[in-house]
């Protein structure tokens, strides 16, 4: 059926057309980036459809790396519409995130290490 045929013909797709131009798929995330700031709901919701694609094309890990560095800013509508965007990257492909969230020391008190996910790496 229908269902069946989807994710091998993305893959064919992707293999063919987007492999080998991520440079020019970065380039377009430089150019969308800071539009996530709009506040027009058309603008908004073409940002957030183009952040979704390029999460597809460019890998969640990618759009991670832009995320993190909003997330904590001082002012909250800047937290907020970057938390809006690592919401749905967690909630699409939080599984593919485990191996690119950044690595914190060991404190007194807590331990951080993720031994097995060392063992694999």
């Amino acid at each position: 059926g229908l269902q069946h045929r989807g994710p091998g013909v993305w893959k064919q797709w992707y293999q063919r057309r987007v492999r080998g131009c991520e440079d020019a798929l970065m380039h377009l995330l430089n150019y969308v980036w800071p539009n996530v700031f709009e506040t027009s709901p058309h603008v908004i919701n073409a940002v957030m459809e183009a952040v979704e694609g390029l999460k597809c094309a460019l890998g969640p890990v990618k759009i991670l790396q832009y995320t993190l560095q909003g997330m904590f800013h001082p002012a909250r509508k800047v937290r907020d519409v970057y938390w809006k965007i690592y919401n749905g990257l967690y909630i699409s492909a939080q599984d593919s995130l485990v191996s690119s969230y950044p690595r914190i020391p060991d404190d007194e008190k807590n331990s951080y290490v993720r031994h097995e996910l060392e063992y694999f790496l």
